[in-house]
């Protein structure tokens, strides 16, 4: 696939880029971007979550009643879960929530979705661009001349862009990133995937590293 490279002006440069089928034209596996996803989210959940039990609820040390005569049914202590205030049964613990997925596993999501992205025609390549200081205004600017003004996009970039990212920080529903640093529900989670020029460099490099570490 042959893309059309864009100014941050929104018109074209007369340059165009040709896309790798092996990692944007490939038959996307679901199942595969599934199983990425579902670990992304679960490792972002930190797993603090708490509930006392009987034995660690205040009070409660006295029976509330003597145990026969009065008609009705024993009770040991007020805090029986089964009473108002009494602790929780079986109730949620801290616990470590992270999956681990196999590096090939990982590879084919995150080519699947970049693939998905080139099919449905949500992906727009431009040429490089910083700013040499924090300005929203351009950044906003920009999005108007690409038409992206009310989209979730995500824009990745070859390098660490620190100004880029402060610039759109602000914005509603837009994210920046180093395109090594993107996993598949990054890549999905938008309307429009905008690749910096050496963003496109970047992945393919990403995907040779691992493939060279795999071999050795």
């Amino acid at each position: 696939m042959t893309l059309e490279i864009f100014k941050i002006d929104g018109k074209p440069s007369g340059k165009k880029l040709k896309l790798d089928d092996a990692i944007f034209g490939i038959q996307p596996n679901d199942h595969a971007i599934y199983l990425s996803v579902k670990a992304f989210l679960a490792n972002q959940r930190q797993g603090t979550h708490k509930a006392k039990e009987r034995s660690e609820v205040s009070g409660g040390g006295k029976k509330p009643w003597r145990q026969k005569g009065r008609g009705t049914a024993r009770a040991g202590t007020t805090r029986s879960p089964l009473w108002i205030g009494g602790g929780t049964i079986f109730g949620p613990r801290p616990r470590d929530y992270r999956q681990k997925l196999p590096q090939k596993v990982k590879q084919l999501a995150r080519k699947s979705a970049l693939s998905y992205k080139a099919k449905d025609e949500q992906l727009i390549v431009v040429e490089d661009f910083s700013f040499d200081k924090p300005k929203t205004k351009d950044f906003v600017s920009m999005m108007e001349a690409l038409n992206l003004n009310g989209k979730k996009i995500l824009l990745l970039t070859g390098k660490n862009e620190t100004n880029l990212y402060k610039s759109g920080r602000n914005i509603n529903k837009v994210s920046v990133m180093e395109a090594s640093k993107a996993s598949t529900y990054d890549i999905l989670n938008n309307q429009i995937l905008v690749l910096q020029h050496t963003a496109v460099e970047a992945i393919a490099k990403t995907f040779a590293d691992n493939k060279e570490k795999a071999v050795n």
